[in-house]
């Protein structure tokens, strides 16, 4: 009688590992879809960026360029 209930008190206690983990493996699978998301409109808005910054370069005038940051 004792071999049936460790068994049965392991196989709950397997179960019940095996739900922990797949909780858990949902959760992460949601935090990196929403990783995800970022990594992309971050993705998007670099791109944006990379767009407008030959544009500002080409307003620049020459002494603009050459001119030295404050600190020096």
């Amino acid at each position: 009688m004792s071999s049936s209930n460790e068994r049965s008190d392991r196989l709950h206690e397997l179960e019940i590992k095996a739900v922990l983990a797949d909780d858990l493996l949902e959760q992460l699978n949601k935090a990196v879809f929403r990783q995800q998301q970022q990594i992309d409109a971050l993705a998007q808005e670099l791109r944006v960026l990379r767009q407008h910054l030959p544009q500002e370069r080409n307003t620049l005038s020459i002494d603009q360029i050459n001119e030295l940051p404050p600190h020096y």
